[in-house]
């Protein structure tokens, strides 16, 4: 009878592999115990397997594990085999046919596992296009997985081939020895540059290597470092990507079709085990990161020119980089098509039925934005009424505090648990306390990027620079933030819109803030007049409206935020709330953020800020949605050190 208790336990915890484990086991020895019969149905359900054609065998392994084994489920037809929830990489092998990978997302054809039915349909090997995998996503929802794009027109896809990889500086190199720069038959698009036609021989003369040759822009003499094979091409613009998938006989994917196999709905399995953060680009596969379908490298890695057209002649540029946020997967970037960046490359499709792409696929989407130009704060009255929203009675904390088990030499992390500012929730913060300094400590308030929506496990190594404010002596409270971490409530997206789920959201958040810091002001080690807030990118957006409420910040560091391109309730809209912020201000942006463009979201907000034009600064980087990490180190403890001084 011990193993029920610890099977409950296990899915407490979100451990579902070991739970079911744990549950087969003890059924051999009590398969009528009342309790493990109510435990089965959540920690497992039934599912049917089919192949076209059958006789294939079925392996199951816990998804971003490589020294996971394969587990056989079985040859197909399989009905109703009972199976753990959870997500697991699934293999599908017949002799004479390619090996198919999925994930179970893609799999059973519904974002959670429930009970129903699989169809894998399997390829001949020698009818598989070779590298590439088959996307089957006829039965997904027809809407784009891209923060702000759900109104765009809704499509179904027939199936359809994409490579499984990353094109390599190997592969693009047959593309250059065989004349690709020469052929005028692989340059099928027109080149427009700043609004004006460039002839053949103009937009060859931007396509050049390190040596004035033809070829990738790092490339010497038409040829690349050795050892770097499987290193992803890049420095290749959207238009040398577009004619090496046209002497490949494929093309570059369309934003549906990238979007749909690069499955951003599985976020919070992708993106962990992927290519962000790291030393640089890795050769194609190095990282466990696999998406619904077989593919590698979608998330992270390098971005990857896609063919649809965005605004001002700028193409799509999806997937997000090594060297940016993890929410970069999911969020939309869009670039001029001459850009030969350093993190960016690209991967080919092939259309099975190319008939059936239609319009809807190939034609140009600006984003879906409002024009910020033409939107007028709300009157002082008017903003009075939307502030009292936020308000909540300060019932007592009932707070409990847990040390988290974690070795670290430069700080120690406490849970802290308490009473919510709303509802009979119970709300959570995370504290980083600086082993190497004297409290009472400085407080910097965090509040995150989008990610944090889609990850139901609290990260213990501080983000975002953290790890350097808090080596400068300085305490970090982290609020687990309604809809965010271990409490995920279905809000997955941080764009903004008119509902009143959106607007309740925002409201919550604020107020998890503003508790967070009635918590810290009950602390002694807390220094309770020193004061900041951080934001970044998503927690920089809500920089308009927190230290506008929130009056005890003294202070605010703003990194890769803007205002709200989407319109939502005026209670809530960050154009109304901007111009009440009046703490000192600083920030940190990147010169080509698609997200938050400067022109036309960065520099609106810093224009309406409320603070003093001396208690101001914007910094723009020549960069996209990330800020070199040294700049951002320097330039926030800077900024702390000037409005609250230096730390203990």
């Amino acid at each position: 009878m011990v193993a029920v208790p610890q099977i409950s336990r296990f899915y407490d915890e979100g451990k579902l592999s070991d739970a079911y484990a744990l549950a087969e086991k003890a059924e051999k020895s009590i398969s009528d115990d009342p309790t493990l019969a109510k435990l089965w149905p959540v920690i497992s359900y039934q599912i049917s397997i089919e192949t076209m054609p059958p006789g294939a065998n079925v392996y199951r392994r816990a998804y971003g594990d490589a020294s996971a084994p394969w587990e056989l489920v079985g040859r197909t037809p399989l009905k109703n085999v009972r199976q753990p929830r959870g997500t697991y990489v699934w293999k599908f092998e017949k002799q004479g046919f390619g090996t198919v990978l999925r994930t179970t997302i893609a799999l059973f054809k519904v974002f959670a596992p429930a009970p129903g039915e699989a169809n894998v349909p399997l390829d001949e090997v020698e009818k598989i296009p070779p590298g590439m995998v088959r996307v089957a996503p006829a039965k997904y929802s027809k809407t784009l997985y891209i923060p702000g794009y759900e109104a765009m027109p809704e499509l179904a896809l027939t199936d359809y081939w994409i490579d499984q990889y990353e094109v390599t500086n190997r592969q693009f190199k047959a593309f250059v020895d065989q004349g690709g720069y020469q052929k005028r038959e692989y340059w099928k698009q027109k080149f427009q540059k700043d609004g004006k036609d460039l002839s053949w021989d103009e937009a060859m003369t931007l396509f050049q290597d390190a040596a004035g040759r033809p070829g990738p822009k790092d490339w010497i003499q038409g040829d690349y470092p050795k050892s770097q094979d499987d290193i992803p091409v890049t420095g290749v613009s959207w238009y040398e990507a577009a004619a090496y998938a046209e002497f490949a006989g494929k093309s570059l994917p369309t934003i549906y079709h990238w979007n749909r196999a690069a499955g951003p709905f599985s976020a919070s399995l992708i993106v962990p085990a992927s290519n962000f953060g790291g030393s640089g680009v890795l050769p194609v596969g190095s990282k466990l990161g696999m998406g619904p379908w077989g593919t590698y490298d979608m998330a992270g890695n390098v971005k990857e020119w896609i063919w649809t057209g965005a605004e001002s002649g700028k193409r799509y540029v999806l997937g997000g980089a090594w060297d940016e946020p993890t929410y970069m997967f999911i969020d939309p970037d869009a670039q001029s098509p001459f850009l030969r960046a350093a993190n960016i490359g690209f991967r080919c499709v092939k259309y099975i039925e190319p008939e059936s792409i239609g319009k809807v696929a190939t034609d140009p989407i600006p984003s879906p934005r409002r024009d910020l130009s033409k939107e007028k704060p709300a009157s002082d009255e008017l903003f009075r009424a939307y502030r009292s929203v936020y308000s909540y009675d300060k019932a007592p904390l009932n707070s409990t505090v847990q040390r988290v088990d974690k070795d670290d030499e430069e700080w120690t992390i406490e849970k802290i648990t308490y009473t919510a500012a709303y509802g009979n929730e119970q709300a959570i913060s995370y504290i980083f306390l600086p082993k190497k300094a004297k409290p009472p400590f400085q407080t910097v308030v965090f509040f995150p990027g989008s990610n944090a929506l889609l990850l139901r496990k609290f990260s213990l190594y501080p983000t975002a620079a953290l790890d350097a404010i808090v080596r400068s002596g300085r305490a970090v409270i982290y609020p687990v933030y309604k809809g965010t971490y271990e409490r995920g409530d279905g809000m997955e997206s941080d764009v903004a819109n008119t509902t009143s789920t959106w607007r309740d959201h925002v409201i919550m958040w604020v107020k998890d803030a503003s508790r967070a810091i009635d918590y810290g002001e009950t602390r002694p080690d807390l220094d309770h007049e020193k004061l900041a807030y951080y934001g970044y990118s998503w927690g920089a957006a809500m920089g308009a409206i927190v230290p506008a409420v929130e009056t005890r910040i003294k202070a605010s560091v703003l990194a890769l935020g803007g205002l709200d391109f989407q319109r939502s309730l005026p209670e809530v809209d960050t154009i109304n709330f901007v111009s009440r912020v009046k703490q000192p201000v600083l920030m940190l942006n990147g010169r080509y953020d698609f997200f938050f463009p400067v022109e036309s979201t960065q520099e609106p907000f810093f224009r309406l800020l409320g603070s003093r034009k001396d208690q101001k600064k914007h910094l723009i980087y020549e960069t996209g949605h990330n800020i070199p990490r040294n700049e951002l180190i320097k330039e926030t403890l800077n900024w702390l050190d000037q409005y609250l001084g230096p730390a203990n």
